[in-house]
């Protein structure tokens, strides 16, 4: 059995890593070819960014990015169809929400080649994000879909996807965050470089245009921060710098900016945390990954189980939410991180085993 697996940004890597390791387990009855689409060009995505990360190299690397959505999707469409036409996969696999994930799934499909979706069934509810409209496309056009939560599950059932194409099988990150949490651990020298001490600062990021676009949201979210009695690690994001200095906003003392840092790195920083707030979707579940609590500085979330179990505090861009959270974040019960919101961490042999029975 064939499969490819299309992928276009740095985290859509390190979940493919999951499925790719689990594939290698079962190479007699699978093999894989990755096609990287370049939808996000990363200069740490060197040769050391694969070793370090047990991540295999693309196969095929088609160099589209840069542009509008449109101009991405469209020609990504284009040379992921000559690469199905060239190898015939049996299947083709896609991750997650990205231009990439919906070009990989219309290529497949109008070439009558059936798509598995991991991280199918995620919905924010807010249809002016691109990514909400990626997931709600590539979930109604795939055969298969590997939901990561029951919440995701009850999605797809609400927009009445045949429940006979519905896996749950977890979430791949899980098995990532057990995985590379291991990792890290071997060298944290990273703390005593940046002279913090584990538990006792909060880590931040801040990325989505939502945010960081608006000066007023922006503001506010700097404003709240600033309330916070101990050291903040802010790794700047290059487009939040750059709206920062377009804006004058001045940073509150207590945060100290970073420049931006690895995969392996990030992991170290968010299991010491005393919490960590942020407007990314895949941090605020690799807080519950390392039992840590979350402020999300969003107004939707894809993740509404970890706000419904109270490990995660929805407070969009407002002052005086981000202060109360600051307190309540304290008060998080630890128990509450014991559950198995995510699964077991086999979610990537859980996949791999489907895809071979519906060969």
């Amino acid at each position: 059995m064939k499969i490819i697996t299309i992928i276009g940004a740095r985290p859509q890597f390190i979940k493919a890593a999951v499925v790719s390791r689990a594939i290698r387990l079962r190479s007699d009855a699978i093999t894989e070819l990755i096609v990287h689409t370049g939808q996000h060009f990363d200069s740490n995505m060197s040769d050391i960014f694969f070793e370090e990360l047990d991540i295999p190299k693309p196969h095929f690397h088609l160099g589209v990015g840069g542009g509008s959505h449109g101009q991405n999707t469209g020609r990504m469409l284009e040379k992921i169809e000559e690469v199905l036409l060239q190898e015939k996969p049996d299947f083709v696999l896609v991750y997650g929400d990205t231009d990439s994930t919906l070009a990989g799934t219309l290529a497949a499909v109008k070439l009558h080649i059936p798509v598995a979706h991991v991280e199918a069934g995620l919905r924010s509810f807010n249809r002016k994000m691109p990514e909400e409209i990626n997931r709600i496309l590539t979930d109604h056009a795939s055969e298969v879909l590997f939901t990561p939560t029951l919440t995701a599950v009850k999605n797809l059932n609400n927009e009445g996807i045949d429940t006979s194409k519905i896996k749950q099988v977890g979430d791949v990150m899980y098995d990532a965050a057990l995985y590379y949490g291991t990792k890290v651990e071997q060298n944290n020298a990273l703390l005593k470089n940046l002279e913090i001490e584990s538990k006792k600062y909060a880590l931040v990021t801040l990325h989505r245009a939502e945010n960081v676009d608006d000066k007023d949201r922006l503001t506010s979210i700097f404003k709240g921060l600033g309330e916070y009695n101990n050291q903040i690690i802010l790794p700047l994001h290059p487009r939040t710098k750059k709206m920062i200095e377009s804006f004058g906003i001045v940073i509150p003392s207590n945060i100290k900016i970073i420049d931006p840092i690895g995969y392996l790195d990030m992991i170290l920083l968010e299991k010491h945390a005393a919490f960590i707030a942020t407007d990314s979707g895949g941090v605020q579940k690799e807080a519950y990954f390392h039992k840590v609590p979350c402020i999300t500085m969003r107004d939707q979330t894809e993740w509404v189980e970890l706000v419904e179990h109270g490990v995660n505090i929805l407070t969009g861009a407002d002052t005086n939410a981000i202060i109360d959270a600051l307190t309540k974040v304290k008060n998080v019960n630890p128990a509450l991180f014991e559950e198995p919101l995510y699964g077991n961490g086999t979610t990537g042999i859980a996949i791999v085993e489907a895809l071979i029975q519906n060969k």
